[in-house]
């Protein structure tokens, strides 16, 4: 038996025989491996909602109110705009998390002798929705308080109560730190004995406003 290049090659015939069989059965092996297809990469599912809305976040608001006072025909209608603060939490696709608001109002109206105006108000509120990565669909409750005044002869009377909001919106994020909303709230502020009317007046109203806001 001689080498060759480092490989042992048998002499004689039979020698030959079985050199090319190893070669061939070699060969054979090689065109398999290249046959064979690509193992292919494991790609990890996305998760439901890509886009998080955890964090805090500030922003403004503005939008329309209109409404109706208890014991009174006036309803008061007007531009009202503000400032909200809020955090979230997030579970897959389940965001949660608690807005405060404080809004300025124009909201007002006259039916002689009376003119009746909330010219403030604020919200502190529960949010709970279903976030589909960068869209979140919510519904919101809680606390209102606010102004509702009453003027007539020249004369001024204005009382602070508290009541409850409840509504729904939609909130779009368009880059990963601003988001924009479309919001409706229901808010009622519970009655006030009004001496100028000698009656209970309070005030319900719907809000609908647009909103922006930055996430930290």
């Amino acid at each position: 038996m001689r080498k060759l290049h480092g490989i042992a090659r048998p002499t004689g015939r039979l020698g030959v025989v079985c050199f090319a069989a190893m070669l061939t059965f070699a060969a054979t092996d090689v065109v398999r491996a290249a046959d064979l297809p690509a193992v292919p990469y494991y790609t990890a599912p996305e998760p439901l909602s890509a886009y998080s809305w955890a964090g805090p976040y500030l922003g403004a608001t503005l939008g329309y109110e209109w409404g109706t006072v208890d014991n009174n025909n006036t309803r008061p209608s007007g531009v009202a705009g503000g400032v909200e603060a809020g955090y979230n939490w997030q579970r897959g696709a389940f965001v949660f998390g608690g807005e405060a608001d404080i809004q300025l109002s124009g909201a007002d109206d006259t039916l002689s002798p009376f003119e009746f105006s909330n010219p403030w108000f604020g919200t502190l509120r529960g949010r709970a929705g279903m976030a589909f990565s960068n869209v979140l669909l919510y519904g919101t409750a809680g606390l209102s308080y606010g102004d509702l005044r009453a003027d007539s002869f020249n004369l001024t009377e204005s009382h602070t109560s508290v009541g409850w909001v409840a509504g729904a919106g939609v909130e779009v994020a368009f880059t990963s730190r601003w988001s924009a909303k479309a919001e409706w709230l229901y808010l009622d502020l519970s009655d006030s004995s009004f001496s100028l009317t000698g009656t209970n007046n309070g005030l319900a109203a719907d809000l609908l406003r647009m909103g922006v806001n930055y996430h930290f």
